[in-house]
């Protein structure tokens, strides 16, 4: 589990995963400039760190190194989130909790969030099923032919978690 970022640290990989691109010390120290008063050292070091903690890759070019993020912010914060819901003696009280924090476009959000890791809504088998059609007759034809993938996975499941993976 990642450790909140400290200020700087953020302040750096918010640069990194806004620019989606390897990026130099020399690049980052020049934007971090128009806010506050920081030398190069600084940021080297700091990139240095975030490199040693897996934040960052780095390749050599020429006598420096270009930096580029590891993952995105979007799973940075999924992380810390997990991490605290985790810890909770209460799971379930925590996430009643936060749910009450959020904003309503924040409420939106989640549900869109629960809608795409559940997936489409099972569809309604035929009333009328056709004799020409053997395959929506027996459900069972259509699990093992695959073609009905709301009959492989009936309760819309996350397809990767079939597997075992459950995405934690």
């Amino acid at each position: 589990m990642p450790r909140p970022l400290g200020e700087l640290e953020d302040a750096v990989m918010t640069r990194v995963w806004k620019w989606n691109r390897p990026v130099t010390v020399r690049e980052v120290l020049e934007d971090l400039q128009q806010e506050r008063s920081i030398a190069y050292t600084t940021v080297m070091t700091v990139l240095d760190n975030l490199h040693q903690k897996g934040w960052v890759r780095r390749e050599a070019e020429g006598r420096a190194y270009r930096y580029e993020a590891v993952s995105t912010r979007a799973a940075y914060a999924a992380a810390l989130m997990n991490e605290a819901w985790t810890q909770s003696d209460n799971p379930a009280a925590a996430l009643v909790a936060f749910f009450g924090m959020m904003s309503p476009e924040q409420r939106e959000a989640l549900r869109d969030a629960v809608r795409m890791v559940q997936g489409p809504e099972e569809t309604p088998a035929p009333q009328n099923p056709t004799a020409e059609n053997p395959a929506t007759e027996n459900p069972a034809v259509e699990k093992q032919s695959g073609e009905n993938p709301a009959v492989e996975n009936p309760v819309g499941e996350n397809p990767a978690a079939a597997g075992g993976e459950t995405g934690r």
